[in-house]
This record gives structure tokens, sequence and C-alpha cells, in this order.
């Protein structure tokens, strides 16, 4: 990706990204404690991995943004 800084509307809706990816994350973990059947389970923790890197990968583009 080019160096360089996000427009106000990327960065807002980047946040905003982040925010319900927090929320994605969150659920499908209390979720996971909730299913009783396996496959769900493994289905939920896949969903939690995945989620975390989206996060991972989302702050990184926001914190070099920010840097710019």
């Amino acid at each position: 990706m080019e160096n360089r800084q996000l427009a106000l509307h990327e960065t807002l809706e980047s946040h905003e990204l982040l925010s319900f990816q927090n929320l994605c994350c969150t659920k499908s973990s209390m979720m996971q404690l909730l299913a009783s059947d396996e496959g769900l389970k493994s289905i939920l923790q896949q969903d939690v991995e995945i989620t975390k890197r989206q996060i991972k990968e989302l702050q990184s583009i926001l914190s070099r943004a920010n840097l710019q």
C-alpha cells in the first residue's frame, strides 16, 4: 500500500470498522462459551482468530496513517 495520509472520511470509516470488528469478536467469544456443539465452537473460534487479525490490520493502517 502506498504511504499516504487517510482522508477524514476514510479515518472515520476505518474507526467504524474497527469498532464493529471489536463487537463481532466479543460476541463470537461469548457465544463460544455458550455453545454446546463442538462444530459450532470450532467455527466461532476460527471467527475470533480471523477477527483478531483483521483488528490488528486495521489498527496498523490507522497508526501508519496517523504518523504521516
